[in-house]
């Protein structure tokens, strides 16, 4: 999404832009996939903000000719069932927020107002940090305290000190950090600028893209295209060119050199400088120093396809998140290559084939869902390397043990699905190396902890002339904090041109 963004804003202001896609298929997160009767998003689930009351909204309408469209998930958008039979609902008006909190936790009523009005404030500290990250090196410090102080404050708190700050009740506390997994970090580490960015972005609830998730790409490559520019895939850059302390171009696995006069990675930062810098700059220390950050988890996903009236067994356009603990600290699920499985700590359900109003379901009522959980990296990482699709028996033996684990938990909760089920696989976080190639399998990149947010590069230009980084590491995590990665990455390059574009919003 941030190199999308970043190519389709360049193109608008009027530069040339060759995409390189390592995947047979662009978008990145945003692509779909295929089987027989089936289609299924990878990582566009929800998205806030794109309407045109919105300035993402408008940029993205702006960005795409006006050809991307986007459908309402309906007035509840996450739906948290949690032990004891409690749910709560998360529905796309902040006054029904806070009167579905306050009917939840009736003592509660000052926290979660003290709570709403942080979120109120870290947005509009937010634009400011922004605004700092892509002015030019020299005056990186000045602006960081001149325009991202306020923000500074709630990127230097971590969300777990914040929520107990304001309630002493343990279960508002999970409830308002319930939805960590749009970001991927529990409560004790993340930053609660990201917490409250992630309540502020869905504040106006959730949309899905007409026709899927694929038609981001269509639709923002689409506009490349109409300016004279390209995409080729299965192109993979293999290392970037330097030559006289400036980056003049790629290499492509194969040799092919590609020379541009602006290079710009949207691979993520740290993908970047640790597969494809040139060998003797990895020992830099702003190389060192962004290498230092972990990842953020990684995931498995269970992908189902159904055959029948999915609606009257209980699925819905609004995303189900089925909580097995109170504990908002319950992170990744502890799979293991032998053995029995315990249960998933958490289940993120979703079914878009429902939210997508274009898509036919046909005499047999076709429709898919997924199921998510975070998982470790390490648990897979003794595979990293073999050949997708053959990657060995005990690695199969492990993804049908995930799958009928997942399977049987979401069975639990939504018992008429069964007989509708026709199709059911998993993707791991190998998957995800694969196809992406984030480090250590995280689709969100690096974890978004106050270390992170501290880090004095990562930012839109790197240290090297020439080299620029799009996407959500320079910026904020998911489809949106990628979407404003790509759009600082354009600013960087063309700020005086970006600026006059931005006047017309």
């Amino acid at each position: 999404m941030g190199g999308m963004t970043t190519a389709a804003m360049l193109s608008k202001l009027g530069r040339r832009v060759l995409v390189l896609e390592q995947h047979y298929l662009p978008g990145g997160f945003t692509h779909t996939f295929r089987r027989p009767g089936y289609t299924w998003d990878v990582g566009v689930h929800a998205v806030g903000e794109v309407t045109e009351h919105s300035i993402s909204g408008r940029i993205l309408a702006r960005l795409t000719d006006d050809r991307l469209r986007w459908t309402t998930l309906g007035s509840v958008y996450d739906a948290f069932h949690f032990p004891d039979g409690f749910r709560i609902d998360f529905p796309d008006s902040p006054e029904a927020f806070r009167h579905n909190l306050v009917e939840a936790f009736p003592t509660q009523a000052a926290a979660v107002d003290a709570y709403l009005a942080k979120v109120r404030e870290v947005a509009t500290g937010m634009r400011g940090y922004y605004i700092a990250r892509i002015v030019p090196p020299w005056l990186a410090g000045v602006a960081d305290l001149a325009l991202a102080r306020k923000a500074r404050r709630f990127l230097e708190q971590r969300t777990a000190q914040v929520l107990e700050s304001l309630t002493p009740d343990p279960r508002l506390r999970t409830v308002l950090a319930s939805q960590w997994g749009y970001y991927g970090s529990v409560p004790s580490r993340s930053s609660f600028a990201i917490q409250a960015m992630v309540s502020r972005h869905f504040a106006h609830g959730a949309y899905y893209p007409v026709g899927g998730s694929g038609e981001i790409a269509r639709t923002l490559l689409g506009s490349v295209e109409r300016a004279g520019g390209w995409t080729r895939t299965s192109a993979s850059v293999e290392e970037i060119l330097v030559e006289g302390g400036r980056a003049v171009g790629v290499r492509l696995e194969g040799g092919e050199q590609v020379r541009a006069p602006v290079v710009i990675s949207a691979a993520g930062v740290v993908a970047t400088v640790r597969r494809m810098l040139p060998e003797g700059l990895r020992g830099a220390e702003w190389v060192r120093s962004v290498e230092s950050l972990p990842p953020a988890s990684a995931h498995v996903c269970l992908y189902l396809g159904f055959k029948g009236d999915v609606r009257s067994a209980g699925a819905t356009t609004s995303n189900q998140w089925f909580w097995e603990t109170w504990d908002s600290e319950a992170d990744c699920w502890p799979v293991r290559a032998e053995g029995a499985l315990d249960r998933a700590s958490i289940l993120y359900c979703s079914f878009p084939s429902l939210k997508d109003p274009s898509h036919d379901p046909g005499a047999e009522q076709r429709h898919t869902g997924e199921v998510i959980t975070f998982v470790p990296w390490s648990a897979f990482e003794k595979w990293r390397g073999t050949r997708w699709k053959h990657r060995g028996q005990e690695y199969d033996d492990l993804k049908e043990r995930i799958k009928d684990q997942l399977l049987a938990q979401l069975l639990e909760r939504m018992p008429a699905l069964r007989p509708m089920v026709d199709h059911a696989e998993v993707s791991t976080p190998l998957s995800t190396d694969h196809f992406c190639r984030p480090i250590s399998g995280s689709i969100y990149g690096i974890e978004p902890t106050p270390e992170r947010f501290r880090n004095p590069w990562l930012r839109p230009r790197s240290p090297i002339p020439g080299l620029f980084f799009a996407g959500s590491e320079v910026a904020t995590v998911g489809v949106a904090g990628a979407m404003m990665g790509g759009l600082l990455a354009a600013a960087a390059v063309e700020p005086l041109a970006a600026l006059r574009w931005f006047r017309g919003m």
